[in-house]
């Protein structure tokens, strides 16, 4: 999505008009996940996809409709397995996408904006009634409604249904500008988004009669290392493969050097709580990983981090550590609960035996858990292989 961003940045600062097209829902297979943008500027400039085939086509003909002062659709394209190839739909996938002039609300610049430079932010948007969600009927395209208004006029506050198109955006601490043209809708929106921009999931969802698409743009996430050891190095090379952003904690300098650690974004000498205090604040996008054997390195930066809303905590150790670690911290007054929140000993059971391997086995429970899974075996798995997600 970064390059579709930027794209529609140079845009639009040349004084371009643009229509922007994003993937809001799909069904069984799609070739691109919720939350893929496409751009149509008024000069026939395409930027970014929608998926791998003649859909974009269509879509271009509705962005080019849109710019000549159309109202937003929700579009939805499904089909038969024996044309999905041709359509670049496989397997009968079926996506929905929501055109719109990019122009037409502030928030969208805004949130654009915003996503560039970094920031954790949502945009809910209205883009139907309820029966919107999951609706699809096989229909090769469905407007946002059966009379599209204007969606240039401003809500009307006593409508029936919300104004498809209408913005509310929301940031880490509340809502950051816009309207959904309710109140309690507006409430109720800013509950809902907040909670995706954690759990950085965009997506369709029903509430007070109005179909919301939720659309969160989030920095990549963060992995703390704590100990300066070979461990690490691989630790954060795979983290840095993965799309994170790696940081290594160590306060001794011979030992925390950037040379050691060149996947690294920073290497920081310093005890725990001092570079946590450095680097906060340590949000649910952040995960801990304490990989020394030194009691004093240890519980320090254990105590630190349970004192974080980290999403992530894990301590490398045999279980014989770990339980002497346990008791430890027991006695500096940390309770049961607070220590659930410790994988330990850390990572998967790989059968690791090279600090490359145990490097895998680390960052592999760590996504795991980010997406809410164990990390089993996928031949011995039923259900989806992968959960609708944000790009």
């Amino acid at each position: 999505m970064s390059d579709v961003l930027e794209t529609v940045a140079r845009w639009s600062a040349r004084g371009d008009r643009v229509a922007l097209a994003t993937v809001v829902e799909t069904k069984r297979s799609a070739p691109q996940p919720i939350g893929t943008k496409m751009a149509v500027n008024d000069r026939g400039e395409v930027a970014g996809a929608v998926s791998g085939g003649c859909v974009e086509g269509a879509v271009v003909e509705v962005a080019e409709t849109i710019l000549g002062g159309g109202a937003p659709q929700l579009l939805r394209y499904g089909i038969a397995d024996a044309e999905a190839w041709d359509v670049g739909l496989p397997c009968g996938g079926e996506i929905a996408v929501w055109a719109e002039d990019h122009d037409a609300a502030p928030e969208q610049a805004r949130f654009l904006e915003l996503a560039r430079g970094g920031a954790r932010v949502a945009l809910v948007t209205v883009v139907g009634g309820a029966r919107e969600a999951g609706a699809g009927d096989g229909a090769r395209r469905t407007g946002a409604s059966a009379a599209p208004p204007d969606p240039h006029a401003p809500a009307d506050p006593h409508a029936e249904a919300p104004r498809p198109g209408a913005k509310l955006l929301v940031g880490v601490g509340g809502a950051l500008g816009g309207t959904l043209g309710d109140d309690e809708l507006d409430a109720a929106a800013l509950a809902l988004a907040q909670e995706a921009l954690w759990s950085e999931r965009s997506g369709l969802h029903e509430l007070a009669g109005a179909t919301l698409y939720v659309d969160v743009a989030a920095p990549p996430p963060r992995l703390v290392i704590v100990g300066a050891v070979d461990f690490a190095a691989q630790l954060s090379a795979v983290a840095a493969l993965a799309g994170w952003r790696a940081f290594v904690i160590d306060p001794r300098a011979r030992f925390a050097t950037a040379e050691r650690f060149p996947a690294a974004e920073r290497v920081i000498v310093a005890w725990p709580q001092e570079a946590f205090a450095e680097l906060a604040p340590l949000d649910p996008a952040t995960a801990i990983a304490i990989l020394t054997h030194d009691p004093k390195l240890d519980d320090a930066a254990l105590l630190a981090a349970l004192a974080s809303p980290a999403g992530y905590i894990g301590a490398m150790g045999s279980r014989r550590a770990q339980a002497r670690r346990r008791e430890r911290l027991v006695a500096a007054g940390v309770d049961e609960r607070q220590l659930e929140r410790i994988s330990a000993p850390i990572g998967l059971d790989l059968g690791a035996l090279t600090a490359a391997e145990t490097a895998l086995s680390i960052m592999g429970e760590i996504v795991a858990l980010r997406h809410g899974r164990e990390g089993g075996r996928l031949v011995a798995a039923g259900g989806r292989i992968h959960e609708a997600v944000a790009t």
